[in-house]
């Protein structure tokens, strides 16, 4: 059975190829047959680009906390390790390549980037765009005080006091420095982008979020 981390695996090598003369673009073709085939096994219909690991695991939380299953619904979820890379992201999903309709998310500061993509694969404008980024979205639907606890809950309070305590952060909103010490460590973000969506309320994900999740 074809499976959607195989997908990921092959769209990721098939945007990093084709800049290797005749033998990159010979691989490329041969990478797009194989993501091409995995999209037909899975009976894929849309993708949602996102720009890195945290998102994904953001949007993947939220799926299951609703008890749907994206994949059996034919949408791929994929990061691009980065919002420069959308537009090569949207040309080999979106009508230039698989044909899949394309929906995603994105930072407020990397829109323009989204704009151009979606532009240049001549899909129709459909991303969700956060005020500041998802990890700031989720911060304020659930309240600094939720989110401390949660960290507490993780067994970081000693880190997050450490981190209060550099003069970097004097003067900051509590937000501000939530948002922060979420990227002060690898992975961190990733592992409190499913966290921080497990511990909201029913009903209270991010508009950017919910809107993303309601249109697939």
């Amino acid at each position: 059975m074809a499976d959607m981390d195989a997908f990921r695996d092959e769209i990721a090598r098939w945007a990093a190829g084709g800049t290797g003369g005749t033998a990159g673009a010979l691989a490329a073709d041969l990478t797009g047959d194989a993501a091409a085939d995995l999209a037909t096994d899975l009976g894929l219909r849309t993708a949602v680009l996102l720009e890195g690991p945290s998102d994904l695991a953001a949007v993947e939380a939220l799926a299951a906390r609703e008890d749907r299953d994206l994949t059996a619904e034919g949408v791929a979820v994929v990061s691009m390790g980065g919002a420069m890379s959308v537009g090569r992201y949207a040309g080999l999903l979106g009508p230039p390549g698989l044909g899949l309709r394309l929906t995603g998310l994105c930072d407020a500061r990397e829109e323009p980037f989204y704009d151009r993509g979606w532009q240049r694969a001549g899909a129709p404008r459909d991303f969700f765009v956060c005020a500041a980024d998802l990890e700031d979205e989720l911060i304020r639907a659930l309240g600094p005080a939720r989110v401390e606890e949660v960290v507490r809950a993780e067994g970081e309070l000693r880190p997050w006091q450490t981190f209060l305590g550099q003069p970097a952060q004097h003067g900051r909103s509590r937000q501000q420095q939530l948002r922060r010490f979420l990227s002060t460590k690898k992975g961190r973000k990733i592992r409190y982008g499913s966290l921080l969506v497990e511990a909201l309320d029913p009903g209270r994900a991010p508009a950017p979020l919910a809107h993303l999740l309601a249109g697939l």
